[in-house]
C-alpha cells in the first residue's frame, strides 16, 4: 500500500471498514490504496502488520505512543484499540491477518516495531498485486500466510522507542507544550510556570498518570525527536545531539542508547 496523502475518515465509514475487513475470519486482507486514510480510535480482529516505507508514523495506543522509523515494520495484534498518525512524507505498506493461530506463538498477541529485512521488504512489494480479500482456496493465500508465518522467527529485536500517553485532561496542555518546546532547556520548573501548576503537583500527574516521572518523560520524547531529525534533515549526529541540549555526541550517544538498546549512528544506518 503505498501511501501519499491523507483523508480523514468518519467513525460510520469507520466501523464499516473494519467490518468488511474481519467479515471472513480465514481471509488475508491486502491493501492498496494511494491516500492514507486517518481512521478514528480503533480496533479490528485481525492482527495487522504495517511497513513504514519512507517517513515516519506513530502508532497510538490507549497508553503510550509507538514511533515508526522508515525501514521498520509493526505488528499491530487483533482487538487493540489504537489509531495511526501518519506524517504527510510516510509511505506504508499494509496487510491483515486471520487470528486462527494468533495463540500458536507470543509474538502474535504482543506485537512490536522491528528493522526491515530483504526478506519481508520483497514479499511486501509482491504483495502490491493483490487487493482486498484473499481466500485459503487461492493459490495467494499461501504466499501471504508465508508471510505471517515467518514473522515470529524474524522479529527478535523490537525498537523500544515509544511516549507514554494519558487521557487526563490537565496532562494535555503540558505535553503539547513540552513537544512544540522539545529543543529547549525544560526543567519541571519552567514547564510548571509555563502550564500553572506548581512542581509538586506536576511531578505527581507525571507519575500517576504516565507512570513516569517528568525527567524520563523529556528524555524519551527527545530520542523522538531526534530520530524525527534523522528521517527529515540532512543533520550529522553532533548537529542532532546539540540541537537536543546535549553538550557532547558522547552524552547523546549514551542516553540514545540506553533507552534503545542501539547506538545513533547504527540506528541511522537503518534508515537508510
Amino acid at each position: 500500500m503505498l501511501i501519499h496523502s491523507s483523508q480523514n475518515i468518519d467513525a460510520v465509514t469507520a466501523k464499516n471498514f473494519f467490518r468488511d475487513i474481519d467479515q471472513f475470519p480465514e481471509s488475508v486482507y491486502v491493501i492498496n490504496w494511494k491516500t492514507e486514510r486517518n481512521f478514528p480510535n480503533h480496533n479490528h480482529k485481525k492482527g495487522q502488520l504495517i511497513y513504514i516505507e519512507g517517513g515516519i508514523a506513530y502508532i497510538h495506543l490507549t497508553d503510550k505512543t509507538l514511533v515508526i522509523p522508515a525501514r521498520h515494520y509493526v505488528w499491530i495484534p487483533g482487538g487493540m484499540m489504537h489509531f495511526v498518525e501518519m506524517h504527510k512524507s510516510a509511505v506504508t505498506r499494509t496487510v491483515y491477518f486471520y487470528w486462527h493461530d494468533d495463540d500458536s506463538n507470543p509474538f502474535y498477541t504482543k506485537g512490536g516495531i522491528y528493522p526491515i529485512n530483504n526478506l519481508l521488504l520483497q514479499m511486501l512489494i509482491y504483495s502490491e498485486r493483490w487487493n482486498g480479500d484473499v481466500h485459503p482456496d487461492e493459490q495467494a493465500f499461501h504466499f501471504l500466510a508465508g508471510i505471517k508465518a515467518i514473522l515470529p522467527e524474524i522479529s527478535k529485536k523490537a525498537l523500544p522507542v515509544a511516549l507514554p500517553t494519558t487521557d487526563n485532561p490537565r496532562m494535555h496542555p503540558v505535553l503539547d507544550y513540552m513537544n512544540e518546546n522539545a529543543f529547549e532547556p525544560l526543567t519541571l520548573s519552567s514547564v510548571s510556570e509555563e502550564t500553572g501548576f506548581s512542581e509538586r503537583t506536576l511531578s505527581r500527574l507525571f507519575q500517576s498518570t504516565l507512570h513516569t516521572s517528568f525527567l524520563q518523560y523529556f528524555k524519551l520524547l527527545k530520542m523522538v525527536k531526534s530520530i524525527e531529525l534523522m528521517l527529515q534533515t540532512d543533520m550529522s549526529m553532533s548537529e542532532i545531539a546539540y540541537k537536543l541540549g546535549y553538550n557532547s555526541l558522547s552524552a547523546f550517544s549514551a542516553i540514545f542508547y540506553q533507552l534503545t538498546n542501539i547506538r545513533p549512528s547504527e540506528f541511522a544506518k537503518q534508515l537508510r
